[in-house]
């Protein structure tokens, strides 16, 4: 087992199409632990073994690999590029200590390379940058790492140079030991020289006594070069380029030799702090084996062969196989059978994982993503991981009759393994709704329901929860008589009804006296009414806000009974709807855009041009906006799509119930006009 000193944790994150997988395979190859380099065109890749990765040729579930190297555990972290499968990015991003931003070295810096790095910075991560596909056409290092470096700071430092480009790409020269440098063209190597001086002088300049040694003219050490670097890169200050090719297993290896060197151990990284959950108080555990056992976990996995597999990173302590931990998230006490490190679907056995180890244990009853579980002695809970909201919702149905249960069931397996992916019941609509966070993630789902579980669907847009309600007031008297060949039906109702305030719900009002209807038979008249509500009258929709009063009628001595008192109340209650001004009311969202400067008056415009109103904007840091706008849920559905386009997919929006308010008489008109019509087919 290794010693938490010798393990590194690393997160390759970048634009999509960028190669992370790639270069996991290569990584994973070039240290021995496969003994053939898969590639994603062919759906042979250890990280992207699920059946729609393979299909799609995309990462769409983090996958997890771990290989030993020069006496170094390396655990690599591959999520998905995409940014419809950032739930996976956010979690699994927590399981590291550092990262490998990759960049494509032919399309330089892309949307999801500013947003990969934003978010290693949200979390104060140490990094590296592998600028990848120096081997394709029009693979340009020097044009890229000046982009970098525009757009990252000069601290982002070259440490390999390629030897050639494009198809006469062959090799990588190492910058700071000069290795190589005499396969590299007479001009590309006067430009190494000088980048190898400058390295060297700001290494020195990250301590003064280095500094100082350098100025008088002395050599660093090589000693002195690696301790001063790593901890430059761990403050920050040095972001390491390298340059090469994952698909040609080029520069693959300096790449390694920097991670085992300078990146940061488990130990490097600062305490993790939590809350002690009896108290409230700050808790705090060291990057320690002596401290208690506590992880959080960052991913759950469905397994087909052996259920649930639960994947976590362990922040202090030790994992034994075959006992227990406690779930403070959940409340409830885990019992663990083997424990495993994962190299994509294969299950390596280990005899104990250690501080710093991200390892997985199966069957676990009561844990999921973002819970933290600990020694049951020592109870501490972290922080839960915050996801995004989803953006895209769509109303479910089975194709085949006698499929309902077996959608919720197989829909909550497939929810459990991403958090950013919900299912929920409209009880106004009576659908079922699928959410995410855009159309290709619910798009993967949906297919992955089909593949995995058997059952096919029919997506829609979901229908908006429209309400009705009224502005004035009506009154009706309403006289319901049925003669047939037997027993009759008489009931007559006195009714008025008046609007409650914005909330008020309903209230039924008996001011019946004398008797004219016996009380048994105004509890008729309520019943009425409420049904007459449910199904509403202008629309279809719910009716709220109204106060109904009865207060008179008549009975007949034998015909009178309370199906013709509920027939009664319930006819009288829509006619005096119609008189008392009525009008349908819609959800009002508050929305909450974060949006670059440049793309402002757009956003600003597609808002009004969906009857939304800006209610604020205030600036945040990197170039960005926040607006805040009250906007239709009717005019919401399919607006990702349209923020991502205006945005380049830089803009992103979360978004929550605010009220009810009118709807303008012109979107009335046709909710009215398509419930009729939608009637008329039934």
């Amino acid at each position: 087992m290794h010693q938490p000193k010798d393990i590194r944790n690393v997160i390759f994150v970048s634009h999509p199409q960028a190669g992370k997988t790639s270069l996991g395979e290569a990584v994973l190859f070039n240290a021995g632990a496969i003994s053939r380099l898969g590639r994603v065109t062919d759906g042979t890749t250890t990280c992207d073994y699920n059946s729609d990765e393979i299909e799609r040729k995309i990462s769409i579930n983090v996958g997890f690999g771990c290989v030993d190297y020069n006496g170094k555990q390396i655990h690599l972290i591959d999520p998905p590029g995409y940014m419809d499968f950032i739930g996976d990015l956010i979690s699994s991003i927590h399981a590291a200590d550092s990262g490998i931003l990759l960049v494509n070295a032919v399309s330089g810096i892309e949307i999801g390379t500013e947003k990969a790095w934003n978010l290693l910075d949200s979390l104060k991560l140490p990094r590296m940058i592998f600028i990848n596909k120096m081997d394709k056409e029009h693979a340009n290092f020097i044009k890229t790492v000046e982009s970098i470096v525009e757009k990252f700071g000069k601290k982002c430092v070259i440490f390999t140079y390629p030897i050639g480009t494009g198809g006469s790409f062959k090799g990588v020269a190492n910058v700071m030991t000069g290795e190589n440098m005499g396969s590299l063209s007479p001009e590309d190597k006067e430009k190494c020289s000088k980048l190898s001086e400058s390295l060297i002088e700001t290494i020195a300049e990250s301590e003064d006594s280095l500094l100082e040694k350098y100025l008088e003219g002395n050599k660093l050490s090589e000693e002195e070069t690696a301790r001063a670097l790593g901890t430059a890169i761990l403050n920050k200050n040095i972001v390491p380029v390298f340059a090469g090719s994952s698909l040609q297993n080029i520069g693959i290896k300096e790449l390694l030799e920097a991670v085992c060197r300078y990146l940061p151990s488990p130990l490097d990284v600062s305490p993790k702090k939590g809350k002690d959950p009896a108290s409230g108080e700050e808790a705090v555990r060291k990057p320690s084996e002596d401290e208690p056992f506590s992880a959080q976990v960052v991913k759950t996995i469905s397994d087909p062969y052996i259920g649930q597999l639960t994947v976590f990173r362990i922040f202090s302590g030790k994992l034994q196989p075959n006992t227990s931990f406690y779930n403070t998230s959940a409340g409830a006490k885990e019992r663990i059978a083997q424990v495993y490190q994962l190299r994509g679907k294969e299950q390596i056995t280990k005899e104990a994982a250690c501080t710093g180890d991200i390892a997985a244990v199966a069957k676990l009853k009561n844990s999921k993503t973002g819970d933290t579980i600990c020694d049951e002695k020592a109870k501490i809970i972290f922080a839960p991981f915050q996801f995004p909201e989803p953006a895209i919702s769509r109303s479910i149905k089975p194709k085949s009759k006698g499929d309902e249960d077996k959608i919720s069931t197989a829909l909550h397996k497939i929810a459990s393994e991403d958090p950013t992916f919900t299912l929920t019941r409209d009880v106004q609509t009576k659908e079922q709704i699928v959410s995410g966070v855009g159309d290709l993630h619910v798009e993967v789902m949906i297919t992955r329901l089909k593949n995995r579980f058997k059952v096919d669907v029919e997506l829609g847009t979901p229908k908006v929860a429209y309400k009705e309600t009224i502005k004035g007031e009506g009154d009706s008297k309403y006289r319901h008589k049925k003669q047939s060949g037997g027993a009759g039906q008489f009931a007559e109702v006195w009714m008025r009804i008046e609007p409650l305030p914005h909330g008020g719900g309903f209230e039924f009002v008996d001011k019946v006296v004398g008797g004219s209807i016996p009380a048994a038979f105004v509890a008729s008249c309520e019943k009425g009414i409420r049904s007459a509500m449910e199904q509403g009258i202008l629309a279809g929709c719910p009716v709220t806000d109204v106060r109904a009063v009865v207060y008179d009628g008549k009975t007949h001595p034998v015909d009178s009974k309370d199906i013709a008192f509920q027939i009664a109340a319930r006819q009288a209650f829509k006619e005096a709807f119609q008189k008392a001004k009525p009008t349908i009311l819609e959800p009002i969202m508050d929305v909450d855009l974060t949006v670059p400067d440049e793309y402002m008056g757009d956003i600003t415009g597609s808002l009004n041009s969906r009857r939304g109103r800006i209610m604020g904007m205030g600036g945040q840091s990197s170039g960005s906006q926040t607006i805040k706008a009250k906007v239709p849920l009717a005019e919401m559905f399919k607006y990702a799509n349209e923020l991502k386009s205006i945005t380049q997919g830089r803009g992103f929006y979360a978004m929550r119930f605010s009220h009810y308010e009118e709807v303008p008489a012109k979107n009335q008109e046709s909710i009215i006009a398509k419930f009729k019509k939608e009637k008329e087919e039934k």
